[in-house]
């Protein structure tokens, strides 16, 4: 069996995306973090006071997967549930102090981790490999910053 050479779009796109993903996934273990959690944590930030099942509708995974996820955030300090004013039967999901403070070591890292993938690429470079494959996951019914690993957490 011959493979494809040169290997085609999408096989690229794959392993770019295996590798990027392991090394993400090494370097948030530093912080004791998962990529979920991570994930997790940005959203909760970025949309403060969701409950718990309508993030788990966002992240498109079962709301009962989601109690774990939130569960060892909490345990750790970095979100809180709060009763929701609206629906006392709700717990709404906010980031704490000690969570945006983590935010900020995670945006750190992240930085690193995106210079390191694409240290062979100009700053132009960059800027159309992104803009490239934001056009891609938005013909794919990608949403913009919601991985779809969540659907298999």
């Amino acid at each position: 069996m011959a493979l494809e050479n040169p290997p085609g779009s999408a096989f690229l796109l794959a392993a770019v995306g295996a590798h990027a993903a392991a090394r993400f996934a090494e370097r948030v273990a530093d912080l004791d973090l998962t990529p979920p959690q991570v994930g997790l944590l940005g959203l909760v930030a970025a949309s403060p006071g969701q409950s718990q099942q309508a993030v788990a509708q966002v992240l498109g995974m079962p709301p009962s997967r989601l109690v774990g996820l939130v569960d060892a955030l909490a345990d750790r300090g970095l979100v809180e549930r709060r009763r929701n004013r609206a629906d006392r039967r709700l717990h709404a999901l906010h980031v704490t102090d000690e969570g945006t403070a983590m935010l900020a070591r995670i945006s750190k890292i992240g930085r690193e981790h995106n210079d390191a993938l694409c240290r062979s690429l100009d700053a132009r470079e960059r800027e159309t490999l992104r803009d490239l494959l934001s056009r891609i996951a938005a013909d794919q019914g990608l949403r913009p910053g919601i991985h779809p690993g969540f659907r298999s957490v």
